[in-house]
């Protein structure tokens, strides 16, 4: 998802990074939409042997000339090195109407949704003082084992989700498109053979050897990422390749308690650092901005660095100077 980011969701800390309002016929449910994964692999940052962060930059291919943030475009490549240049304007004319509303339009079993199409979990807390049409909607759709199929708009952008019912609490996986997953044969896989079934008893009894009633979380963990991380603290331990980090980084921000919010908002207590509403309207004014003002506004700033960042990283950086 292009401009939803795992950079955006932590920076919003306790905060809901998106609210509106499912609707559906004359049902009205205010929500607010958290991230229900964060990522906790290891991540190695490019850095310079003095333990200087790097900064991207843009060079044209044919004369090696780096480019400044508002000389790049887009282009929509329709052959190999022809492209139709598109401008942010001609986006945003084409862009959906925005809107604040989750647009339910459909109820399907939920056992009929292949799980191939769910790309990425969120939860849906309640956002108004009642949680009693919530309550009601998850109550409803989890005895019938059904899903809702809805579209809502966030930064010119719009996502196709469904709606899930489990424990209580609604939870909106954005689904991919119909035409962006791979059948069976445009892989290229053969026709399945009818196994042997003597070869079936046999795979029936080693599988039998390793069935467990539930499955073990401990189970789904990120080897590669504790290797890295014994690795990294045996070197902080000896002082081997420790180098003194940039002056002036910001340590991330607190990791939120996501469960917690979600029991308060059941309860219909509002959380003072978790506001039932949007992001405030700073924050949206940033959003709802071209890259060229943001690198206008950051300019103005003498934000160092500037000509490299995207739009979110110009965003980011204009919130920490204002």
């Amino acid at each position: 998802m292009p401009e939803w980011d795992e950079a955006t969701e932590q920076e919003a800390g306790a905060r809901a990074f998106w609210s509106g309002t499912i609707t559906f016929g004359l049902v009205s449910i205010p929500v607010a939409l958290y991230a229900a994964n964060r990522s906790t692999r290891v991540s190695l940052r490019m850095v310079s042997p003095e333990g200087t962060p790097l900064a991207r930059r843009y060079f044209t291919s044919r004369d090696d000339r780096e480019l400044d943030a508002d000389e790049i475009v887009r282009g929509y490549e329709i052959e190999k090195d022809r492209f139709v240049i598109v401008d942010d304007d001609e986006l945003e004319r084409l862009a959906p109407e925005r809107t604040r509303d989750i647009d339910l339009r459909q109820f399907v079993p939920a056992s009929d949704i292949d799980p191939m199409y769910f790309e990425r979990a969120y939860y849906l807390t309640p956002a108004g003082q009642s949680t009693k049409a919530y309550r009601l909607l998850a109550r409803v759709m989890e005895d019938t084992g059904r899903a809702g199929i809805a579209t809502f708009v966030m930064r010119t952008k719009e996502y196709l989700v469904a709606i899930i019912a489990e424990k209580g609490i609604l939870r909106a996986e954005t689904l991919r498109f119909a035409d962006e997953l791979r059948t069976p044969e445009t892989v290229g896989l053969p026709e399945p053979a009818k196994p042997d079934a003597a070869q079936v008893r046999r795979m029936d009894r080693e599988i039998g050897k390793r069935v467990e009633q539930k499955l073990n979380l401990k189970e789904l963990k990120d080897e590669s990422a504790e290797r890295i991380d014994r690795l990294v603290r045996k070197k902080v331990r000896s002082g081997e390749d420790v180098v003194r980090p940039e002056e002036g980084v910001e340590p991330p921000s607190d990791v939120i308690d996501l469960m917690e919010i979600l029991k308060r908002r059941l309860q219909g207590v509002q959380d003072d650092d978790a506001p039932a509403g949007a992001a405030d309207s700073a924050d949206a004014d940033l959003r709802d901005r071209s890259k060229a003002e943001l690198y206008e506004r950051a300019k103005e700033l003498d934000i160092p660095g500037r000509s490299a960042m995207s739009k979110d990283e110009l965003a980011r950086a204009i919130r920490r100077s204002a």
